[in-house]
C-alpha cells in the first residue's frame, strides 16, 4: 500500500469538507450541548429493540483514503442504518444545506456498511430527537449499495488532493521542527530548566505544573520545547491557551522569534532580533489566533445568516478558496485572518473556526479547551488528535473555570421581558414569574441586607420547582423562536441563554457547586448556581490532552491547583529558581498596621506617611495596591490632601482599554508619582513596567477574599473535600494576588526596587513562609502564629 493510500479521514470530517455548500445560517436555533447530544443518542438506542447495533465501527479504503467512523445505529432485522441528530425547536427552520450534510453523512456510513456486510441495498434514516419533548422525527430513503459507493467515491476524490497536501505539510513541518534551534545564543537563567521540564512532560504524556519567575522568558521557554517535541512524540496540534489578550500577543511574538510568521511581517526585536533570516527560511508552521466573535465580527448587531449579513451569503461556496489561501499563508493572526476573509468575502470569525481544524498551533483563550463547548477540545475528540497544551498564567484558571461552570438567573430580566413578550409566551413566563415569587417567599429573605448590601442565603440544594418551570419556559421560548425567528429580540435571547445555561448545569449539580439567592430589592433577586470545585469538569479535559503544561509565577502551593483543577495523579511539580538576587528587591514589613475592615480608618494616616516617606527617600514611580476601591479612594484623598505636590493617578471602576493605557503611560522613566490600584485588578498582574518606569509597590492588604456567607460556604465545602478550607478559600488566593502585584517591580536582571507589605499578618509564619524564597524578609519581632483570623476582615 502506498503512502498516499494510508491517508486517513473520518466520515464527519470528509462530509464537512466536501458536502457543505450555500449560505452560513446561524439563525437563532439554540443547539443542544455535547452532553445533551450524547444523552440523546443513548435515549434513541435505548428505545430500539433487541438486536439493535449501537455505535457501529466502520472503515474501508476508498480512492486511496482510509475512511472510518462510527454509525449511530443499525437494525439488521429492518436493514436500516440510522444517523441520529438532536435538536431544539421546529425542524422546518433547519437550513436545506444542513439537512443535505446530514444525508451525506448517512450515505457515507451506508456505503461503508454495505461494502463490509455485502448488502445490495439498505434503508437510511435520519432520526431527529427533540431533546426537550423527547419526540422523534424520522426521514427514510432506500438506496442501492452501488449508488452509495459511487457517492462515497466522489467525496473521497474531492478530498484526496487536500489530504495529500496535508500529509506533505505534516512531513515538511515535522522535518523543520526536528531541526528547530533556540533563537538565541543561550538560554536565560532558569529558562533551560523550564524548557527541559516541558519537553519531559510532552515526552512522557504527563501534566506539568511549573512555577517560574517573571523575567526568564516563560513563553519562549515553553513553546520551544513543545514544538521540538511535536515530531519526536507524534503530536498533532499545539494549543497555547491564555487568560487575557496580552498573553496571546506574547505567544505570537515568541512564535515569530522561532521562525514562524508572515512574509509581510517584521522579524521581531529585543530578544527575538535576528531570529529569522528571511521569508525563505520561515518555519513551515501554520499558526492561528482565535478571537472572540464580538471582536472578529465585521457587522456587529446583525444576525449570522444571508438575509442579514453579506459575509454569510454563499459562505460555504467561497470557503474552499479562502481555506486554501489561508493555509498557504500559514501565519493567521487576527489581522491576517481578517485580510484573507475580506479577500474572499466571507466571515472572519467562522473562517477561523474552520481553520482550527488545519492549523498546527492555535493561540487563544482557555475557554477553547476547558469550556463545556470548547472548540479545540471538541475537534481533538472528534479527530483523535494528540494535543499538547500550554496554559499561561495558570494561577487564574481556578477562577476562570469556576465562571465557565456557573450560571445566574435575574428576576428583573424576566419582569422587563414580560412587558413586551409575545402573547404566545405569556403563560410560561407567567408561571416562571410566580415561581420566582414563591422562591423568594420560601427563603424569607428581606428586600435588602445590612449596610445596603443585598440579602443573601446559600440554599440547601437546587430549587427543583424553579428548575422544572425554567425548563418549560426555555422549551416554550425555543419553540416560539423556531416558528418566529424574526421575534428573536435581544431580551428574549438573553433570558433563553440564562435558562439554558442554568438548566444544563442543574443536570450535573453536585458537591462541586452550590446554589444561592441574593435579593437586591423588591422584584430584584438573583438565583445563582456557582461552581466551587472545577476539578470535576476539568479532569477529563486534562486527560484528553497528550500532555499539558500549566505555568505561572504564582502556582504554590501545588496541592491547591492539583486539587481544584483536577490535575492527574501523576502530575509533576516544578519550581524554577528565580534569576534575581535578594539585593535587587528591598522588602519591608509594616506589621504595626492593620488593614482589617474595622481598623481601616486608623490605618490611613500611617499608610500615607509610609508612601510619602518612601517617595522622599527614593523619588520615582510607585504602585499602591488596596483591597477595594473604597479603601483606595480613602487613602488617595488623604494622601493628595497631605502631599499635593506629589502626582497621583487612580484606577477607577470599568476602565476601558484607552483609560488603562493612559494609566500605564504615566509610568515614564525619570517620572515621580504613585498610581493607586486595586489588588487583583487590571494593574496587579500582566503589566510590564521595566527599569525606572516602576521602582516600587505598596501593598496595603493581605488580599483575603471577604468574610461572608458565600466564602464561608466555600470554605466549608473545601474543608470537607480536601481538608484545607481556610487555606483554599482565603489564604492561598490572597497571597497569589499579593505576589503577583509585587512581581510588577523586578522584571529583569538590572532592575532594583522596593516592596512594602503593610499588615501585621504578613509577619505570621504561615504567611511569610509562602512568599517567594528569593525575597529577603526582615526580622519580624512580635510576630504571632496560629491561623489567620478570617472573622476580622
Amino acid at each position: 500500500m502506498s503512502e498516499v493510500r494510508c491517508l486517513r479521514v473520518a466520515v464527519r470530517t470528509l462530509c464537512d469538507f466536501t458536502a457543505r455548500e450555500g449560505d452560513l445560517d446561524h439563525r437563532f436555533t439554540p443547539a443542544p450541548s455535547a452532553e445533551e447530544g450524547i444523552a440523546g443518542h443513548a435515549e434513541v438506542a435505548r428505545r430500539r429493540g433487541e438486536g439493535y447495533e449501537r455505535e457501529v465501527a466502520l472503515s474501508s479504503v476508498v480512492e486511496g483514503l482510509a475512511v472510518g467512523g462510527r454509525a449511530d445505529g443499525y437494525d439488521p432485522t429492518a436493514n436500516c442504518l440510522e444517523e441520529v441528530k438532536t435538536h431544539r425547536g421546529s425542524l422546518e427552520r433547519m437550513a436545506e444545506n444542513q439537512r443535505a450534510l446530514h444525508w451525506a453523512q448517512a450515505k457515507a456510513y451506508g456505503a461503508l456498511l454495505s461494502a463490509e456486510r455485502g448488502l445490495d441495498e439498505i434503508t437510511l434514516a435520519l432520526v431527529y430527537l427533540d431533546i426537550t419533548s423527547g419526540r422523534e422525527t424520522r426521514l427514510e430513503q432506500r438506496f442501492k449499495a452501488t449508488k452509495l459507493a459511487v457517492f462515497l467515491s466522489s467525496l473521497c476524490r474531492r478530498y484526496r488532493a487536500w489530504a495529500e497536501q496535508e500529509a506533505a505539510h505534516r512531513e515538511w513541518r515535522d522535518a523543520a521542527l526536528r531541526g528547530l534551534a533556540f533563537p538565541h545564543p543561550d538560554f536565560r537563567p532558569g529558562q533551560r530548566d523550564l524548557a527541559e521540564g516541558v519537553y519531559k512532560a510532552a515526552a512522557t504524556g504527563r501534566c506539568l505544573l511549573t512555577q517560574a519567575p517573571t523575567g526568564i522568558g516563560k513563553t519562549l521557554g515553553t513553546l520551544f520545547p513543545l514544538l521540538t517535541a511535536m515530531p519526536r512524540h507524534d503530536l498533532d496540534r499545539l494549543a497555547f491557551l491564555t487568560m487575557k489578550t496580552p498573553g496571546r500577543a506574547l505567544a505570537l511574538e515568541a512564535l515569530r522569534q522561532l521562525g514562524a510568521g508572515d512574509e509581510e511581517a517584521e522579524t521581531g526585536t529585543g530578544q527575538g532580533a535576528g531570529a529569522q533570516a528571511g521569508a525563505s527560511e520561515r518555519l513551515p508552521l501554520r499558526v492561528l489566533e482565535l478571537t472572540a466573535r464580538e471582536k472578529a465580527c465585521e457587522y456587529p448587531g446583525r444576525a449570522c445568516h444571508a438575509e442579514a449579513c453579506p459575509l454569510a451569503a454563499g459562505f460555504y461556496d467561497r470557503l474552499p478558496a479562502a481555506r486554501q489561501a489561508a493555509v498557504a499563508r500559514g501565519w493567521l493572526d487576527r489581522e491576517a485572518l481578517r485580510r484573507v476573509a475580506g479577500e474572499h468575502g466571507i466571515c472572519p470569525y467562522y473562517l477561523g473556526q474552520e481553520l482550527a481544524r488545519w492549523c498546527d498551533v492555535v493561540v487563544g483563550d482557555v475557554n477553547h479547551w476547558f469550556d463545556a463547548n470548547g472548540l479545540l477540545h471538541g475537534l481533538a475528540k472528534a479527530n483523535r488528535w494528540r494535543v499538547g497544551l500550554l496554559v499561561d498564567e495558570a494561577h487564574n484558571l481556578v477562577g476562570r473555570a469556576r465562571g465557565m461552570y456557573s450560571a445566574e438567573l435575574d428576576q428583573r430580566r424576566l419582569a422587563r421581558l414580560r412587558r413586551s413578550a409575545p402573547p404566545a409566551l405569556s403563560r410560561p413566563l407567567g408561571r416562571l414569574a410566580r415561581q420566582w415569587q414563591a422562591l423568594v417567599k420560601e427563603t424569607g429573605l428581606s428586600e435588602s441586607g445590612e449596610k445596603g448590601r443585598p440579602a443573601y442565603r446559600v440554599l440547601d440544594g437546587l430549587p427543583a420547582a424553579m428548575v422544572g418551570v425554567l425548563q418549560g419556559a426555555a422549551s416554550a421560548i425555543t419553540d416560539y423562536l423556531g416558528e418566529h425567528p424574526e421575534g428573536a429580540s435581544p431580551e428574549l435571547q438573553e433570558l433563553l441563554f440564562e435558562a439554558l445555561a442554568f438548566t444544563r448545569l442543574a443536570e450535573t449539580f453536585g458537591d462541586h457547586s452550590l446554589c444561592d439567592l441574593a435579593r437586591h430589592g423588591r422584584g430584584h433577586a438573583v438565583l445563582g448556581l456557582r461552581n466551587l470545585v472545577p476539578a470535576d469538569f476539568l479532569a477529563p479535559r486534562f486527560l484528553a490532552a497528550r500532555g499539558a503544561v500549566l505555568f505561572s509565577a504564582t502556582l504554590a502551593p501545588p496541592g491547591y491547583h492539583r486539587d481544584l483543577l483536577g490535575l492527574p495523579a501523576d502530575c509533576v511539580w516544578q519550581s524554577v529558581a528565580a534569576p534575581f538576587a535578594a539585593e535587587q528587591l528591598e522588602v519591608r514589613l509594616r506589621t504595626d498596621i492593620s488593614t482589617r475592615l474595622r481598623d481601616r480608618e486608623a490605618s490611613v494616616a500611617p499608610i500615607v506617611a509610609e508612601l510619602a516617606g518612601q517617595i522622599s527617600r527614593r523619588p520615582g514611580n510607585y504602585l499602591a495596591f488596596f483591597s477595594s476601591f473604597a479603601y483606595l479612594e480613602r487613602v488617595r484623598a488623604a494622601f493628595a490632601e497631605a502631599h499635593p505636590a506629589i502626582p497621583v493617578w487612580t484606577q477607577v471602576r470599568g476602565m476601558g482599554e484607552p483609560e488603562r493605557d493612559a494609566f500605564l503611560a504615566r509610568f515614564r522613566p525619570g517620572g515621580v508619582g504613585i498610581g493607586f490600584a486595586v489588588l487583583g485588578g487590571a494593574f496587579a498582574e500582566g503589566v510590564d513596567l521595566p527599569g525606572e518606569r516602576l521602582i516600587g509597590a505598596f501593598i496595603a492588604t493581605l488580599g483575603l477574599p471577604p468574610f461572608d456567607d458565600f466564602n464561608e460556604a466555600l470554605k466549608a465545602r473545601l474543608q470537607a473535600r480536601f481538608g484545607c478550607g481556610d487555606d483554599y478559600a482565603y489564604r492561598v488566593p490572597g497571597l497569589i494576588k499579593v505576589v503577583q502585584a509585587a512581581g510588577r517591580v523586578i522584571r529583569g536582571p538590572e532592575d532594583r526596587g522596593v516592596v512594602v507589605l503593610m499588615d501585621d499578618r504578613f509577619a505570621r509564619p504561615e504567611v511569610c513562609t509562602r512568599l517567594p524564597e528569593w525575597w529577603r524578609l526582615p526580622g519580624t519581632p512580635g510576630a504571632t502564629g496560629g491561623p489567620i483570623d478570617t472573622t476580622r476582615p
